[in-house]
Formats: structure tokens, C-alpha cells, sequence
């Protein structure tokens, strides 16, 4: 079977809640804290994982605390380590998270996610055969997208780039990537005066849009093609989008035709949404049968 290889960030996510959120140079009481691995190629590697088959993480951790439990919940959720670097003297990647009133404020510090450079993922790309699937986020250095990108398109390496966050990618990504999927906002600044279906047509079979409750849509090189998505009472949709490319990559390993690779992705978003936390709702491929011919 293909490998699944997710290059890009690992954290760990300090959220702390609130009633209110403070002014400059005040101090207020919170309800709760608690903190849970996250970072975007984190939460996409171990929604692939849940649900497919040999899946690897490629980056960096700091040589600290967060780092080794990073590490060990990959491992409690059967993603191989083998490609993480431990940075000596370097802290892990973290995220600070403020809840209140139905809202978040984040402040990410990147740390050792800055050293996810071309040099250092070299390596790992030369174990990649053609076929195998590469799923790359944002929240990495840009050099290192543009150098993944090429590398793959080399070497007839499947690539999904996930324009999150965003960031202008150059036209040579876009033109050699495979797949690429934002959501409504990424896309309308990736492709700045078009609409969703004016740039779907222009790159076909290769742009899905993600259309968060409403599912997501691409062009088959014909019409376009709405999959809807999957209803479900809503908890907290942090990590939907990741699940969503976790469970996209994991749809082609199992070779399904782009649209059914697509409504796979968006029930496994769909369940997602119904637990607490990026990683907490995210489902395994038995709580998605039933539902699904997988």
C-alpha cells in the first residue's frame, strides 16, 4: 500500500477559557485550562492515521517536555515517528489559546517548526517512492513547501498542499501540486479576482474548495461538482479542515475516485465536529461505517 507522509508543524496547544477577555494591563479569573497536542501537520497526520494505514510525520519538536509528549501521542495513535527531528536546545512549537464568549484568540509561536527546512526533510523525501502521498501544510518555512512540491512532482510523488494559513504561493506550486485545498477565504486570496468557480474551472481536478457546513466543491474538467457534506450536531469545529485532508489523503491511498475521496473526507469532518478540541472528535474508520462503503 502507498505511504501517507505529512510534512509540517507540531505543537502543543495552551487554551485557557474565559468569562471575558482581558484589556491592556488587566488581570481576570478564568474558568479552565488544559493543553492537547496540535499544530495543523500534526492534526492532519493523526486523522490519517485513525482512518488509514501507514502513516509517517516529517518535522521538528523542541528537546523539551511538550516535545516527548508530542512524540508519544503520535505514537498512541499509530503514526510513525521516524522523520521527527528532536532540536537540541530548542522548545517546541506552541500555540496560546484564549476562549471566551464563543470566540478565540491565538497567539502561535512556531520555535522549532522553524527548522523544518529543505536540508533537513531532504533525507525523508529520497525514502518516497513514486506514488506515495505527501500532505503539506503551511505553518513550515516556504521554502520548504516550494522544495516539497518540486521535489514531488520530480518524482511522481503525489502532493497535497494545504494552503493553511495563508500565505502567497507561488505559481510553480500551484501548477505542479495535485491537489490543493483551501476553504472559501484561502482560496478567494490564492486566487485574487476570480471566483470560486471561475478558478475551480482554471485548475480542474486539482483545486477542492472546502465549503465548511455546505461540504466542498471542485470542476471535474466538465461542470463543477458540489459533495455535500454531512449534518451533525456542531461541539467545536477546530481541526475539521485538518480531518478533512487527513481523510482526503487517506481516500486516494484507498484509490477512490476524486468525488468519493472527497465525500469520505467530509463525513470524517463531519464527525469532527461533534467532539471538543482539533484531535478530540476526530473519528476512526470503524465510527464511519454505516455511513460509508468503505
Amino acid at each position: 500500500m502507498r505511504q501517507i507522509y505529512v510534512i509540517g508543524s507540531m505543537s502543543m496547544d495552551l487554551v485557557v477559557s474565559s468569562q471575558v477577555v482581558p484589556e491592556q494591563g488587566e488581570t481576570v479569573l478564568g474558568d479552565d485550562f488544559f493543553t492537547t497536542p496540535g499544530g495543523k501537520g500534526a492534526n492532519q497526520a493523526v486523522a490519517a492515521a485513525r482512518l488509514g494505514e501507514h502513516v509517517h510525520m516529517i518535522g521538528c519538536v523542541g528537546e523539551d517536555t511538550f516535545g516527548k509528549q508530542i512524540q508519544q501521542n503520535f505514537k498512541d495513535n499509530a503514526v510513525q515517528v521516524d522523520g521527527i527531528q528532536v532540536i537540541e536546545g530548542e522548545p517546541s512549537g506552541t500555540a496560546h489559546i484564549t476562549l471566551s464568549q464563543q470566540d478565540n484568540r491565538i497567539i502561535v509561536v512556531p520555535s522549532a517548526n522553524g527548522y523544518v527546512t529543505p536540508e533537513r526533510i531532504q533525507p525523508y523525501l529520497e525514502r518516497m517512492k513514486a506514488g506515495d502521498i505527501v500532505l503539506i501544510q503551511q505553518e513550515i518555512p516556504a521554502e520548504t513547501v516550494t522544495h516539497v512540491i518540486d521535489y514531488c512532482a520530480q518524482h511522481d510523488i503525489v502532493s497535497i498542499l494545504n494552503p493553511a494559513p495563508y500565505r502567497e504561493v507561488p505559481a510553480s506550486v500551484i501548477a505542479q501540486a495535485n491537489y490543493i485545498t483551501p476553504n472559501e477565504t484561502e482560496s478567494a486570496h490564492l486566487f485574487e479576482g476570480k471566483d470560486i468557480d471561475e478558478a475551480a474551472a482554471q485548475y480542474p481536478n486539482k483545486l477542492i474548495v472546502t465549503l465548511g457546513s455546505e461540504g466542498a466543491m471542485y470542476h471535474n474538467g466538465s461542470e463543477i461538482v458540489k459533495v455535500p457534506s454531512f449534518k451533525r450536531e456542531v461541539k467545536d469545529t477546530t481541526g475539521a479542515g485538518d480531518t478533512f485532508n487527513g481523510a482526503l489523503a487517506v481516500g486516494l491511498q484507498k484509490d477512490y475516485p476524486l468525488t468519493k475521496a472527497i465525500e469520505f473526507a467530509n463525513l470524517a469532518a463531519s464527525h469532527s465536529v461533534t467532539g471538543m478540541g482539533a484531535q478530540g472528535g476526530m473519528p476512526y474508520l470503524a465510527d464511519l461505517e454505516g455511513e460509508f462503503d468503505v
